[in-house]
């Protein structure tokens, strides 16, 4: 089994961009890979917020994940939805992954992370109590380890230092960029292709099984349990997304968000 750090943000366009590799990968080596997500809080350094809050209609258009490509009503900061996220890893850690993505689900179709209904939706959609999770968000235990991430993702390793330009974070203190990933001790700063992590893992683990894509996209959506982007479907399946669309539409229901939307069974 390889440990595999995540360092993410809610709030990052690019991150959720890169959601169909994470998702690839956890098909591929499922139980095979021990995942812990680092949150950034990527909206404490100034300007990052404003930067945010202008969309990302260019990673919509070039990557395909079902983000509203129009401005922000206003900058938010993403440190409530980090602090949800890490509340969620500590007290309800079976569920910590789901809400990280229901958050990314509402922010990218224009919500505000700072805004208390978007996460008391987002955790009642995994099934959180979000009185709970409130209580747990106040708590000593959250606040410290939440500043452990933060602290940790602007404290890359020497690999990443080396990669200077895939950091993030004013001069005096670079930062992992979202998403970035240390597979086992090997540093992968920012947004690679899929080949980059599967490269890392088996030169880490060469014995490590890899599964084979799913025999059908029903297959895929039945496993992941949630919806899925049009997207992420095709790069699991080692398609191109007009190709996945059509494999899917015999055997899924599409619910439209953004530019795209998601499938499910």
């Amino acid at each position: 089994m390889l440990d595999v750090e995540l360092f993410t943000d809610p709030a990052c366009p690019f991150a959720f961009s890169a959601e169909p590799v994470r998702i690839r990968l956890r098909w591929h080596y499922g139980a095979g890979l021990r995942w812990t997500t680092r949150m950034i809080v990527l909206t404490r350094e100034v300007g990052e917020a404003e930067k945010l809050a202008e969309g990302a209609p260019g990673l919509q258009r070039r990557y395909g994940m079902p983000i509203d490509p129009r401005p922000y009503p206003r900058p938010a900061s993403s440190e409530p939805a980090c602090r949800a996220v890490v509340a969620a890893r500590l007290n309800a850690p079976d569920r910590a992954e789901a809400l990280l993505r229901q958050l990314r689900v509402h922010v990218m179709q224009a919500g505000l992370l700072d805004d208390p209904a978007l996460i008391d939706a987002a955790a009642a959609a995994v099934g959180l109590d979000a009185s709970a999770l409130r209580a747990w968000c106040a708590s000593e235990d959250v606040s410290v380890a939440l500043e452990a991430d933060a602290a940790a993702a602007r404290d890359p390793l020497p690999a990443a230092r080396a990669l200077d330009h895939k950091l993030g974070g004013p001069r005096e203190q670079r930062r992992y960029t979202a998403p970035s990933y240390v597979i086992d001790g090997v540093a992968i700063p920012g947004f690679n292709p899929v080949e980059a992590y599967e490269t890392a893992i088996a030169n880490r683990a060469p014995d490590l099984p890899r599964r084979a894509k799913p025999a059908s996209v029903g297959e895929l959506l039945h496993w992941a349990g949630e919806p899925l982007a049009t997207a992420e479907v095709a790069l699991v399946m080692d398609l191109d997304r007009e190709a996945a669309r059509g494999a899917l539409e015999p055997v899924a229901r599409f619910v439209p968000a953004g530019a795209d939307g998601y499938w499910t069974l």
